[in-house]
């Protein structure tokens, strides 16, 4: 059984986030398996809009007929409570949740209160949510109020992954992920500047133009670290699975995941990884296959590198572990079969 459904979602669909490339394969494998999708943009700016386009994107969702069946992306579902709790009765509302927006780091302590509150009231009017890990399906349980019956988890799927079959004479380090503070990329680099005695080039892909701040002061800590040229901020890629091909290990200091989509595509390419015990990352990183240390621990961080790229038999071990774990990860149709069924179910 399947039917139509509007997705809604803020911002531009087309961008190289993890979230937004779960927001496109869902559409995808859901017109697969028969959906009508209608999209339905919301507009820029959350989950801080102006007040002119939380006003728009209210009036866009309001004018849904009445029994509509809309799944509403959680960047901006989280702020649409007043709307939520008005239409609940008329309207077959389902969250998608990558994860909490309270728990985005840097947010000051009154608007992560805030935050909290709206994403809390906004859930409670949802027929159903869907979450990316379980990790995340306790979180809202516990501090949001979101029984468990009302909740399914469909992890992202991961395509399988092509392995290097080239042994590169100096290693490659390799980090994929927005240029924000919460993907703890000021944490790599400085965790770099302590092994620059070893032999290594690193490679960061992720866009620069979502925070613009953070990315100035990366390109100013990258400078003032005088690394030689070792490292490339390369920016957004369109395809990243060339540098995945290329690399040796992984690196990436998140503070907090939903569930890293970039670690799992890791896992699939067969690289070790070096990463922080945040969020869903112990669930999707295996200990055989990767070494995590504890957030903003540079130190630790740093030690985690040196011990891969010093011992090419743990690194050739715990590459083999990542093939093992990403060979049993779910692809995208399976992910679409989960949510489909829960949309069935949603009356």
């Amino acid at each position: 059984m399947t039917g139509s459904l509007t997705f809604a979602y803020p911002g531009d669909l087309s961008l190289k986030t993890g979230g937004y490339a779960y927001d496109r394969q869902l559409i995808e494998g859901l017109r697969a398996r028969g959906w009508e999708v209608d999209l339905l943009c919301l507009g820029e700016g959350f989950p801080v809009p102006s007040p002119h386009t939380l006003q728009q994107a209210e009036y866009l969702l309001t004018s849904l007929p009445d029994d509509s069946l809309v799944l509403i992306d959680g960047l901006a579902f989280g702020v649409l409570d007043t709307w939520a709790e008005a239409h609940a009765g008329r309207l077959r509302i389902v969250a998608l949740v990558h994860h909490p927006l309270a728990l985005e780091t840097g947010i000051a302590d009154l608007d992560q209160k805030r935050l909290h509150e709206s994403e809390r009231r906004a859930l409670a009017a949802a027929r159903h949510v869907i979450v990316t890990s379980p990790m995340t399906a306790r979180e809202l349980s516990a501090n949001f109020g979101v029984e468990p019956g009302r909740i399914t988890v469909a992890l992202p799927g991961t395509e399988p992954g092509a392995y290097s079959t080239t042994k590169n004479t100096t290693p490659q380090i390799l980090s994929v992920g927005t240029l924000s503070r919460r993907k703890g990329h000021d944490v790599l680099l400085s965790a770099l500047k302590s092994v620059e005695d070893l032999d290594w080039q690193a490679t960061i892909v992720g866009a620069k133009t979502l925070d613009p701040e953070t990315s100035g002061a990366l390109e100013r800590q990258l400078e003032g670290l005088d690394l030689g040229g070792r490292v490339q901020l390369a920016g957004q890629i369109d395809d990243p699975r060339p540098y995945f091909m290329a690399a040796d290990i992984f690196a990436l200091a998140s503070r907090y995941e939903g569930y890293g989509m970039v670690f799992a595509e890791a896992l699939s390419h067969g690289l070790p990884i070096v990463a922080c015990n945040a969020g869903a990352v112990p669930e999707v990183v295996p200990d055989a296959a990767g070494i995590l240390v504890p957030v903003d621990d540079v130190s630790a961080f740093a030690a985690a590198l040196r011990r891969l790229l010093q011992d090419e038999g743990e690194r050739e071990a715990r590459s083999k572990a990542a093939r093992h774990a990403g060979a049993l990860l779910p692809d995208w149709s399976q992910t679409a079969r989960i949510i489909s069924n829960s949309l069935d179910e949603v009356s």
